[in-house]
């Protein structure tokens, strides 16, 4: 089964291998209503009891189909504030992208950050689920990565217009038990700790086998503050599920690689098939090392892809895989091996 770990402050308990959703909303491509019950299915049944979503993945989707699974189950979930669904005035082609989901959901995604659209987020979000809890809610893609000169707008939102309000009221009151922002870009954590205590940080691709910046100031912040880590996007958007040898695509940030990133990725995977160990094994369990991460959310699509992930997930790793990579500089000098894990409690 999954370890648990202890998700901060928060009282809450996650499998330190969790469930990213976004594949359950039509990432990129339609996935059938009967595949995203059997991969769910599949999870529960291999352990999985944290689940991540957002009203954004497939425009309400995801959220649709991951509460349909977890009704009437025992589960941590979290859920994303920052972006309200509003009808759209024209029928959904389920095959088209719009904003890469391929979803049929007829509703367009705005972002709003204020108090009032905060409340509404929550409240819309629980009717979509159909479940009577949410664990955490998760200011979702705010930073000038996304927003560029609006982000200004966005954050003034956030802070003046109440929005940071908004999420203390709900955990203040009990309604969740924390809050904090769901983004791929740090200087947007750095930026919202400073007007609130955030419980954790659903940090996407920023700490991972490949880059691990986010250990200059990001980590003792949170260190400091009491702030949990959930990773997402472990293989940073693919690139180090596939390596860097096959005919696949390869793909950074959800873009072309570059260069850089492909020599790099080149080296660590050579340094995995030397101690036989697969590049994306070892790209999972990387982060889980550090003890401010809580769990490592991969997203996924299939009954056969819950399969490989545990199997990623339960793969030995020599202890020399991790002091080969140190020595030939490839890992963060503060990086801490996962042979040595501080906060695990006892596997479910």
């Amino acid at each position: 089964m999954i370890a648990l770990r202890n998700l901060g402050a928060t009282g809450l308990k996650v499998t330190e291998l969790g469930f990213g959703t976004a594949p359950l909303g039509n990432l990129f491509r339609p996935l059938p209503d009967d595949t995203a019950r059997e991969t769910l299915a599949a999870a529960e049944r291999a352990g999985f009891g944290y689940y991540d979503t957002a009203p954004f993945y497939g425009f309400g989707l995801s959220e649709r189909r991951l509460g349909d699974a977890l009704r009437g189950r025992d589960y941590v979930l979290s859920t994303k504030v920052g972006r309200l669904l509003s009808p759209w005035g024209q029928s959904a082609d389920g095959n088209a992208l719009r904003h890469g989901y391929a979803s049929p959901m007829p509703f367009e995604p705005r972002y709003d950050y204020s108090y009032e659209a905060i409340m509404q987020s929550f409240h819309d979000s629980m009717q979509r689920l159909g479940l009577t809890q949410i664990d955490i809610l998760y200011i979702h893609d705010i930073g000038r990565m996304t927003h560029g000169p609006a982000n200004d707008a966005c954050m003034e939102e956030l802070t003046s217009g109440g929005g940071l309000k908004a999420l203390e009221y709900l955990r203040d009151s009990g309604a969740i038990k924390g809050f904090g922002v769901g983004v791929n870009e740090i200087k947007a954590c750095l930026e919202v700790m400073e007007h609130a205590r955030l419980d954790v940080i659903l940090l996407a691709g920023r700490y991972t086998l490949l880059e691990q910046t986010s250990l200059d100031e990001l980590f003792p912040r949170c260190q400091a503050a009491g702030t949990a880590i959930v990773v997402g996007g472990p293989y940073n958007s693919g690139i180090l599920a596939v390596g860097t040898k096959g005919s696949a695509p390869l793909s950074y940030n959800y873009e072309p690689a570059p260069p850089d990133v492909i020599e790099k990725v080149r080296k660590i995977e050579t340094v995995c098939e030397r101690h036989g160990v697969p590049l994306a094994a070892a790209a999972l369990q990387f982060p889980l090392a550090h003890s401010l991460v809580a769990s490592v959310i991969p997203g996924l699509d299939s009954p056969q892809r819950v399969e490989q992930t545990m199997a990623l997930y339960r793969h030995k790793i020599p202890a020399a895989l991790w002091q080969d990579l140190r020595h030939e500089n490839l890992l963060h000098p503060d990086a801490p091996a996962p042979d040595l894990v501080a906060n695990t409690v006892h596997p479910r």
